[in-house]
């Protein structure tokens, strides 16, 4: 069965993780699960990145939107990533090397040239 374009980003942001050693979780949304979260909860270095993963120009649902914010404003990262934006998630990492705990608040994350937030 062919690889949906989103399946192809999530494949590359899971192969990121394993060569840098970060830990990440896919969170399946049933049950008692929060609608919105991110489809990425991965833990590098002590540090909490939350990913959502698009295809495309794909966007973010209002509810991402929001746990995307509250992930930020709780002292996360949190990315929207598309195909062109693993390197973004990669300079995450690196900044994280480099002592960084996190990158800029959630409204001023700029992914491969579209503005998430408002």
């Amino acid at each position: 069965m062919a690889k949906t374009p989103e399946g192809k980003v999530k494949d590359s942001i899971k192969a990121l993780c394993k060569a840098r050693g970060a830990y990440y979780a896919m969170p399946v949304m049933v049950g008692m699960a929060s609608n919105g979260t991110p489809d990425f909860l991965i833990c590098y270095k002590g540090a909490f990145i939350a990913v959502e993963a698009k295809a495309g120009k794909g966007t973010t649902t209002a509810l991402q939107k929001v746990r995307l914010r509250e992930i930020a404003a709780a002292g996360g990262t949190a990315l929207v990533v598309n195909e062109s934006g693993i390197d973004d998630l990669a300079d995450v990492f690196d900044g994280i090397d480099a002592g960084f705990r996190r990158a800029a608040p959630y409204e001023d994350v700029t992914l491969a040239g579209v503005m998430e937030g408002e």
